[in-house]
């Protein structure tokens, strides 16, 4: 019997991820944000529709398969089909009439991890942009002309029982990084985007194809509900208030009383409650809606566990179902 799998990641820019000189260049239409892809990729030929869309930067598209008899894994391999997208986005320099096109790199594949019940196979892809970024940097030789390089590490394990998970065991830090799971859903999310960081460190050794990958740090996915939200938030009439806040800092405290709505644009943040840590939240949670439901008091503490971007929202831009329906995946009942 043969069990096949496929896993991808779409790797985009959002608005909030760019920040200081750079987003200039963005804002002067030398090159563009992304919209949020799909919250389900049903078919491979979906991301290459979303790559001739200009939709995203890069995809990883990771197919497996195994032959089992008899409980066991008899053989494996990877697909034709599992590849590096490049999205086909051009930055135009009008000074000078030029278009600079992406730059696609090796497609890195370790030696499969091969067992009787399981294998894990992993990828990894990316590339840069054409157009040069001038910049110093803290390695020598201290100043890069190239654009810093983009990358994901896909990790698919497939078992002899027919089940298959996705991981992202590596991924530069910018720009943002989905994974849509064997199901074709969105799965995970790359917590934070650190573009600061990337362009001072994403060159040279401190790349898959150099020396070392990076390590990623990776929140679940929100709900269907939570993305609807946030739909909301960020179109209500006028742009919402930005916050920003560094590690360690304090959103919210249990009991106080509050009035505002959250929509977690970047980073990750604690949720605790009567002092103790009950989970974690990453990008597209929406926070803060017990208050708004059960009279103006914080059900919880929320503490960032990176630096964090916030959209503070007030209640009366939401959609009242939509808020009880994300209140209720927190826990919370209207009896």
């Amino acid at each position: 019997m043969r069990v096949e799998s496929t896993v991808l990641s779409i790797s985009w820019i959002p608005i909030e991820s760019v920040q200081g000189a750079l987003r200039k260049t963005f804002d002067r239409g030398v090159t563009h944000y992304d919209t949020p892809p799909p919250d389900h990729i049903e078919h491979i030929a979906t991301v290459y529709a979303l790559r001739d869309r200009d939709a995203f930067r890069f995809a990883n598209v990771l197919c497996g398969w195994v032959e089992v008899e008899n409980g066991r894994i008899v053989d494996s391999g990877l697909a034709d089909s599992s590849e590096l997208v490049m999205g086909s986005t051009t930055v135009r320099v009008a000074q000078v009439g030029a278009t600079f096109r992406a730059i696609s790199l090796p497609v890195l594949r370790p030696e499969p991890s091969v067992g009787a019940d399981s294998v894990t196979f992993v990828q990894t892809v990316g590339g840069c942009t054409g157009a040069p970024l001038p910049r110093p940097v803290p390695h020598a030789p201290f100043v890069q002309w190239r654009a810093p390089k983009v990358w994901t590490t896909l990790a698919l394990t497939i078992h002899a029982d027919g089940r298959s998970q996705v991981e992202l065991s590596g991924a530069s830090a910018f720009p943002r990084h989905w994974v849509y799971g064997p199901d074709g859903r969105l799965a995970l999310k790359s917590g934070l985007t650190d573009q600061k960081s990337w362009v001072a460190h994403s060159f040279g050794d401190r790349t898959p194809w150099g020396a070392q990958d990076s390590s990623v740090l990776v929140a679940a996915a929100e709900t269907e509900t939570e993305r609807q939200l946030s739909a909301q938030i960020m179109r209500q009439g006028q742009s919402p208030t930005i916050r920003r806040l560094s590690t360690g800092e304090v959103v919210t405290r249990q009991g106080e009383p509050g009035d505002e709505l959250y929509l977690l644009l970047d980073g990750v943040l604690g949720v605790e409650v009567d002092g103790e840590r009950v989970g974690e939240v990453g990008p597209g949670a929406v926070l803060g809606e017990r208050a708004l439901l059960e009279g103006g008091r914080r059900a919880s503490t929320l503490v960032a566990l990176t630096p964090v971007r916030l959209a503070v929202a007030r209640a009366d831009v939401v959609d009242l179902r939509h808020l009880k329906e994300v209140a209720r995946t927190h826990g919370w009942s209207e009896e």
